[in-house]
């Protein structure tokens, strides 16, 4: 510490010297030690420093002044309170000084102290803003037009950053600003702007409608052009600001607004086109009623040019604009040099793209009336104005492309969406525009129209096709211009690669390869490594569209001569893959466009590939370019042309098993894929003992923490098994174990799944000793039914289908087998019900596939163990029964329709083991012609049930009805609907409940029939009985979750019952009485939150179509509803201030008023555990929606939020768990805020 002391007392000293290049080191080495943490300073060592500080910012040196400034930030972190307030007082007293060097220095260091005080010091920072707030006014005041400036600029950075603490200065600071607006000098005018926007964003509701009446008033009554002028430009700054808070005085503005659009003035023009502007993007719901005559108001500016004439420098009569120019046509008046319409054009652009941004409801209006207008203004012959066009369209085209995303069904058979028609129509248009301007000298041009053809490929992939003509030169011109810039060369590669990737026929390319070819090949070799990168990414896709792998014999047409080409490709990219001092993305990018080359057009060039295959062994075995490699190898290896590798694939093979023990799971993903294809494909080209070397890696691969890895593995061993089984012989100890381990897991399920049952039925055909279906069988087994080993019930599902899968391959071990396990079922006692369950689960699965009819004591003994004490064994002998069923469906049908009528004790489990059999029989034709015919039958008994007095049955009978229907969809959904008008609730509830089993997120046969019958079933959202109304809502979620555009056109009709639901209703509340005690139940509970439920998902799918204000206006009523309902209102708050934070910001208040009082609620302290538990996870959640909302723009701006967050900080137990919820959500990806919908 005391080296510490010295070392600031010897530059002190040193500060003092004569020598300005001593006190520019000095000041320097100060500034080095002020930025480290540890530094401390005694209170006699602060004031010495400030002081000297202070003193060099009056140095006659600037560079001196310049350090003395910088060490300004650090200090005032490192010195007390005090030791501020000397150093602000100093700096605003030299700030009006008559010098003018000082006064700007001291500007300056006012700044740099504001940026750097610490937002988060309870004292420092307000009494800091009290101390410059009164002296900025004075200065304001000053006539000194510099000292007016650098003051207006202070105040602005202080209200941005410590608004807050100005509050109660607002109306000083109003008096202030106010008389600035009528400035003479457009400057002053400007930061006043600037900072009373400022202001007001955090201003009272009456300070700010008082300054908005006022605007309102001056532009009504002013007829000073300059006043109006700065008055418009003030109220689209507020706008920008503090948006929502404007809304109420949107109405008479916009009408002031209006009139003066027509005025003869075009600043007045560009001023209004703006302000216009900013009130589509922050006042949503206020400017809907003008959004027509804003549009109107944009066309008519659109084309706004007076001193010039479009027809005589465009012969294209065709495409030439029916607009009122001629009207604004005036010579006399103007000049080139004073004409400063270009900016009302630019105005008008921009604000027509505001209304496309965030107008998505009349997307395909605008696409119809305002995309033929942008795309003749195309012409316009201002280059910046011209790029503003551009980019509306494209961003018209991105809208189309998002809106489509989420209303069309791109799986569904509808028509193709008028949007996408109406494009198609404008291109011919488009590209004739644009034919031109491609070969204009404007590089934003160029860049411009590259940027719009890519755009248009992604929203109609393959429509470029027709007018390669067109297009082609184009490219070629910039590509070969001297003049062309790297980055309209980039984005020229970068379109032509999207281009023949793009669905366009390859034959299209026939007349433009010959000018490509040479055009790619010298990018490829350009200095800069970027180009060159997307040069042979170009060449990559060059070399599929000449020779398509698809179809390798049927390439270009007969004229085309393929092989002038091929050895200009393959040279090209060699010299490149041969260079040694490249980039790392081009060497990736040289090693991949070869692998495509040899796999495409390897049959072309024999002797070049086997002296180009040991080089790519070589990069194999390199570090840096190994994954590369193995990519372009799999490439090679999976091309139908069957490229020799004979003179590589016995070195290849043993370094991509030494990969599979690198910790880089990409590579041995990969490496695995390569492996897999090296063995389909080329199982004569190698010794099966090479192998080994593979097969020893892969048991630490084949583990559940892993599947995709082990999905990989199973894959390759069963190639293995297939092609070379003696590579496994001796050898299978190595895999086997890690296999048995795998399919004991809990997390064995899906794909993996099925990989593990193709490898075990591949192995038992390979007749390699241990691997016969009798020792397999007995791995399996043994450690159950022998071992006892304990495991998940859903070991014992995967186990039961392995078993099954073996016997598929050895059909005459099926009933033996079933039989040996029914006996083990029969002599079981109670206690080995695990055992008995897996003995019922691969009963079943053998059934599934086998006739078990003639074993006639499995019937009777599958039903007795309905009684079971076991709930496990009662379940798995359902499932069993409905398996067995599916493979002797004449014998067992029957059966269980009988039981399911003389058994009512067991009709639940007899309806799910029904349900096993419609499930299992629907997925495949063969099934479903053997279901056909039991249909009626099953249909009658399942209407008998559903109106069971068990709940749990009734369930059972809508699912049975629902995947029922799916069997015969014409003749059962009429059935269905008309059981709708049933009297009784119960059938009413079963059968709007079964609808929800009919929609899948898959393509179905039922959709189009469903699409015209669903908004008759979910009428009953309006059914008198609370029951149905829920299974209603239930099946409107699964509706909106798995199929949206079912649902989609019927919102407007659903969504008042929907938001009905949402409501607390006194009716269904009810007192039950327990013991002395009453206790209130709310029978209305579970309507609401399945409610909410659906709102959740509305806003995923469906909110484009939603009134965006009455739903929040629902999802604020839910925040103060019961624990769970408040759960899902909380995640919903957080996921739409990411989805509409402008609608949000609007209701801020009422948000953060709830969000408050869960927050400060206080549990009793002599309630339960519970209850401490579960509020502290409403508080988590809650916090968890402030600080979503706090991320919205402007939200620092709103009071109510600001003073809440400070709530929380001052709150140990809350900011605890706030920061903790911000890591979380700084970890997390922000835009997965989802909801388990299971």
């Amino acid at each position: 510490m005391s080296y510490q002391f010295h070392q600031i007392a010897s530059l002190l000293e040193k500060m003092t010297s004569s020598d300005k290049d001593f006190r520019f080191m000095a000041t320097n080495d100060l500034m080095t030690e002020l930025q480290k943490d540890s530094i401390k300073l005694d209170d006699e060592s602060e004031k010495k420093v400030v002081r000297m500080i202070l003193k060099l910012l009056e140095d006659k040196n600037g560079e001196v002044q310049n350090l003395a400034v910088k060490c300004l930030g650090p200090l005032v972190n490192k010195v007390k309170e005090s030791q501020v307030e000397t150093i602000v007082d100093s700096l605003c007293l030299n700030m009006t000084s008559n010098v003018e060097q000082l006064r700007d220095i001291s500007s300056i260091g006012l700044k740099t102290v504001i940026l750097e005080l610490p937002q988060s010091s309870n004292s420092l920072a307000p009494s800091v803003c009290r101390r410059i707030t009164g002296k900025l006014n004075i200065a304001i005041d000053k006539e000194d037009v510099s000292v007016k400036l650098e003051a207006l600029d202070i105040l602005t950075d202080l209200l941005s950053r410590f608004g807050l603490f100005l509050v109660p200065f607002h109306t000083q600071i109003l008096k202030a600003l106010i008389p600035q607006l009528e400035s003479p000098r457009q400057a002053v005018r400007k930061r006043s702007i600037v900072a009373l926007s400022h202001l007001l964003s955090l201003a009272d509701d009456g300070i700010f409608d008082s300054v908005i009446e006022r605007l309102l008033k001056g532009l009504k009554n002013n007829s000073n052009s300059g006043a109006v002028r700065t008055y418009i430009q003030c109220l689209a700054s507020i706008c920008r600001q503090s948006g929502p808070r404007l809304c109420n005085h949107v109405n008479p503005a916009i009408e002031i607004l209006k009139r003066y659009s027509q005025s003869d003035d075009d600043e007045v023009h560009e001023f209004c086109l703006q302000a216009f502007e900013a009130f589509v993007y922050r006042c949503h719901d206020a400017v809907t009623p003008h959004i027509s005559m804003i549009l109107g108001i944009c066309l008519k500016y659109l084309s706004y040019d007076p001193n010039y004439n479009y027809e005589s420098d465009d012969g294209q009569n065709s495409l030439l604009m029916d607009t009122e120019e001629g009207e604004y046509v005036d010579t006399d008046d103007y000049s080139d040099d004073d004409d400063i319409s270009w900016k009302v054009r630019r105005a008008s652009a921009k604000c027509l793209e505001s209304l496309i941004t965030t107008r998505l409801e009349f997307t395909e209006s605008f696409c119809q009336d305002l995309g033929p207008i942008l795309i003749l203004r195309f012409k316009e012959r201002e280059e910046n104005v011209k790029s503003d066009i551009f980019h509306v369209y494209i961003t018209l085209l991105k809208t189309i492309k998002s809106t489509n995303a989420l209303a069309h069904d791109p799986d569904s058979m509808e028509e193709v969406p008028r949007t996408i028609s109406l494009l198609q129509d404008q291109l011919k248009d488009i590209i004739k525009i644009i034919q031109p301007l491609m070969r204009e000298r404007s590089m934003k041009t160029r860049q411009d129209c590259f940027h719009l053809l890519r755009e248009l490929l992604s929203v109609l992939p393959g429509s470029l096709g027709p007018y390669l003509d067109e297009i082609v030169p184009g490219i070629s011109y910039t590509l070969s211009d001297k003049n062309s810039t790297s980055n309209i060369k980039i984005n020229a590669l970068g379109f032509l690669c999207s281009l023949l990737a793009s669905n366009t026929p390859s034959y299209l390319f026939q007349a433009h390869i010959s000018v490509l070819v040479p055009l790619i090949i010298t990018a490829v070799f350009d200095s800069f490594y970027k180009i060159s990168t997307e040069a042979l990414q170009v060449l990559q896709q060059l070399v599929k569209v000449i020779r398509p792998l698809e179809d390798p014999q049927l390439s270009l047409p007969n004229d085309f001569k393929m092989n002038t080409y091929v050895e200009d490709l393959y040279s090209a990219t060699l010299k490149k893959l041969l260079t040694a001092d490249v980039d790392q993305e081009v060497k990736d990018r040289a090693i991949s466009c070869m692998g495509q080359i040899i796999a495409n057009m390897g049959d072309f060039l024999v002797p070049q590939v086997q002296s180009c295959l040991p080089i790519l062994l070589e990069r194999l075995n390199n570090e840096v370019t190994r994954l590369s490699s193995v990519k372009a190898i799999y490439m090679i290896a999976a091309s139908p042309l069957r490229i020799d590798l004979s003179l590589i694939i016995k070195d290849v093979i043993p370094v991509l098993g030494s990969f599979l023990r690198k910790n880089h799971r990409a590579l041995k993903l990969n490496s695995l894929d390569l492996l897999n294809k090296l063995v389909e494909n080329y199982s004569q080209a190698f010794n099966p003992q090479i192998l080994h070397l593979v097969i020893v890696e892969l048991k630490p691969l084949i583990s559940d923490t892993d599947l995709h890895i082990a999905q990989y593995c199973l894959i390759l061993l069963t190639t293995t098994a297939q092609k070379h089984p003696k590579a496994l012989e001796g050898i299978h100890g190595q895999f086997l174990p890690a296999v048995l381990v795998l399919i004991r897991s809990p997390l064995l399920q899906g794909s993996a799944l099925t990989c593990t049952l193709d490898l075990l039925q591949v192995l038992v055909q390979t007749n390699i000793e241990s691997l016969d279906y009798n020792s397999l069988l007995n791995k399996l087994m043994d450690p159950i039914i022998v071992g006892n080993e304990q495991l998940h019930k859903q070991a014992h599902h995967s186990i039961a289908k392995c078993i099954a899968a073996l016997t598929l391959k050895c059909p005459w071990e099926a009933i033996p087998l079933a039989s040996r396990l029914l006996d083990y079922i029969q002599k079981s006692t109670e206690s080995n019900d695990l055992k008995m369950s897996f003995c019922l689960l691969t009963i079943g699965e053998i059934g599934r596939n086998f006739d078990l009819s003639p074993i006639f004591s499995l019937p009777q003994t599958l039903i007795e163990c309905f009684s079971a004490s076991s709930e496990d064994v009662k379940s798995s002998s359902s499932l069993a029964l409905g398996a067995v069923a599916v493979g002797s469906l004449k014998t067992y049908l029957p059966l269980i329709l009988r039981e399911i009528e003389v058994q009512p004790k067991r009709q639940y489990l007899l309806l799910h083991s029904l349900k096993e059999v419609i499930s299992s029989l629907s997925v495949t034709q063969y099934g479903l012609s053997q279901l056909l015919p039991s249909v009626p039958s099953i249909w009658t008994q399942l209407f008998k049930h559903s109106e069971s007095s068990e709940e749990g049955s009734r369930n059972v009978v809508a699912e049975c009805l629902g995947k029922l229907v799916l069997v015969n969809p014409e003749e059962l959904l009429p059935l269905l609907r008309d059981a709708l008008y049933s009297n009784n609730p119960v059938m009413r509830a079963v059968v709007v409940s079964s609808i929800k089993y009919t929609i899948s997120d898959q393509p179905q046969c039922i959709d189009h029939l469903l699409k015209q019958n669903l908004s008759e079933f979910l009428s009953s959202l309006r059914d008198p009985e609370p029951s149905v109304r829920r299974v209603a809502l239930v099946t409107f979620n699964a509706a909106i979750h798995n199929k949206p555009t079912l649902v989609r056109d019927l919102l407007p009709t659903l969504l008042p019952y929907l938001y009905s639901e949402t409501k607390v209703k006194s009716d269904l509340i009810r007192e039950v009485e327990m013991g002395p005690f009453k206790h209130t139940v709310d029978d209305g509970l579970d309507i609401r939150k399945a409610a909410f439920e659906c709102m959740y998902t509305l806003l995923e799918q469906g909110l484009d179509r939603v009134d965006v204000k009455q739903f929040l206006s629902h999802v604020q009523a839910g925040l103060c509803d019961h624990y769970d309902i408040k759960m899902l209102t909380y995640l919903m708050t957080a996921r739409l201030a990411i989805l509409c934070p402008d609608a949000v910001l609007q209701q801020l208040d009422q948000f953060v008023q709830q969000l408050r009082e869960t927050c400060t609620y206080k549990v009793k302290a002599n309630s339960v555990k519970q209850e401490h538990e579960k509020q502290d996870e409403l508080k988590r959640s809650a916090l968890r929606a402030v600080s979503a909302l706090s991320q919205i723009p402007s939200a620092d701006k709103n009071q109510h939020l600001m003073d809440f967050l400070k709530t929380i900080k001052d709150t140990p137990d809350l900011y605890k768990i706030y920061e903790c919820v911000q890591k979380d959500s700084n970890s997390n990806n922000p835009e997965n805020t989802s909801m388990d919908q299971s």
